[in-house]
């Protein structure tokens, strides 16, 4: 009987097993870095680091952006050490629709007997004020027609489409609907108070303020880090019921996890899905050649280890250190000529990201604070931008 003559290393990482559809396309974060960005730098540079406005302080440890589409730029390489520093380069860069984000909640743990996080409640905010303010970013872009009452009419019509318990109907008022799960001070006192072993917020985008307009909101429960628990709480309600942008959050040249769905692919065969050998073609060939020769043993104690055919994309990833570029507030400084393909404009908030990410355009992704930084260099500004291409992307 014939055989394989040549030898390969397997094809697809078991680790990634199931390789099945994402159940939601707002993913949830299952791991929080110890440390911030800041107090990494702090930790590594010091007083150095404090000179150039690095300060520890407490603040989300993740954000929700969208994907736009991607340019190029030319950037000056800051790395120390590379035969490449100082003179420059040519980078990839991934532009990033990163709209306020509305703090509308507030939601407290404690461990139970087992030493496992169990929620203790949460405490709500009205968002329409936050969501007026964070309009007014908007206000000075020419391209930008949407009134704030409409802005604010679409957000609360978005969150009834996420979560029909916050919102409800209000055909007499200003804007239609009405924010209905404001907290009481008996429950502030119940869930701020306590046993506390966790603090987390809960935070709704704006998508009617990015380039896609769509309505339906995401809501995410995001980290606070601080350096103690009355310091987490304290920032908690210094941010319920306001808005944040990426500057809140992030700083110029840290790094990044990208935490969101893949693109979908559908049903594929295991040439396209894992990148087997196509069998030779002969003339009595007739089980097909686009396959593996053998699944092996045909009762087993674990998961299937052959490759096999399958969905392909639409999973849930993560792609660690990322570089942020740059954070601005007026996006149409990085759109290119006629909008971005799939996409359209930029309004307001943005962030560049070096390299690709994960997604199609459009796409829900959440930037975190780096749970596994690269120690040896931790940057707290980011490369000069030399040239970044604005060229229009139609037809590429």
């Amino acid at each position: 009987m014939g055989h394989r003559k040549l030898s390969a290393p397997r094809h697809g990482s078991l680790g990634v097993r199931p390789r099945k559809r994402a159940e939601d396309l707002t993913p949830r974060i299952k791991s929080w870095p110890e440390k911030s960005w800041f107090d990494l730098v702090l930790d590594k540079y010091g007083s150095e680091a404090s000179g150039k406005g690095v300060v520890s302080k407490p603040v989300l440890l993740g954000y929700p952006v969208y994907k736009a589409g991607m340019t190029h730029a030319i950037i000056v390489e800051d790395r120390p050490g590379t035969p490449l520093t100082g003179k420059e380069v040519f980078a990839p860069v991934t532009v990033l629709d990163a709209p306020p984000v509305v703090v509308i909640g507030i939601r407290t743990y404690t461990r139970d007997h087992d030493g496992y996080l169990k929620t203790i409640g949460e405490v709500w905010s009205n968002p329409i004020n936050a969501v007026l303010k964070a309009s007014e970013l908007y206000a000075n872009n020419p391209l930008w027609n949407l009134e704030q009452k409409e802005v604010v009419r679409k957000y609360l019509l978005g969150l009834r489409k996420a979560n029909h318990g916050l919102v409800k109907p209000d055909p007499s008022g200003e804007y239609g609907f009405k924010f209905v799960a404001e907290s009481s001070e008996d429950e502030y006192k119940k869930v701020l108070s306590g046993d506390i072993e966790d603090v987390r917020a809960l935070v709704t985008t704006i998508p009617i303020l990015s380039g896609i307009g769509k309505k339906k909101v995401e809501i995410l429960e995001i980290k606070i880090h601080g350096k103690s628990m009355s310091e987490k709480i304290e920032y908690a309600k210094s941010i319920l019921g306001s808005f944040l942008t990426p500057s809140d959050v992030f700083m110029e040249g840290q790094f990044v996890d990208v935490i969101g769905v893949t693109k979908g692919h559908g049903f594929q065969g295991v040439i396209k899905r894992f990148g087997v050998k196509e069998l030779p073609r002969w003339h009595k060939h007739r089980k097909g050649s686009r396959k593996i020769g053998t699944r092996g043993p045909a009762f087993t104690y674990s998961m299937s280890e052959p490759p096999q055919a399958g969905q392909m994309g639409f999973h849930r990833r993560t792609e660690y250190n990322k570089r942020i570029l740059k954070i601005g507030l007026n996006g149409l400084e990085v759109v290119v000529k006629g909008g971005f393909l799939n996409y359209g404009l930029i309004y307001g908030p943005y962030i560049l990201l070096k390299g690709t990410t994960i997604g199609p355009d459009k796409r829900l992704l959440v930037l975190r604070h780096p749970i596994r930084p690269l120690l040896k260099w931790l940057p707290f500004s980011a490369p000069k931008i030399a040239f970044l291409s604005l060229e229009s992307k139609q037809g590429v």
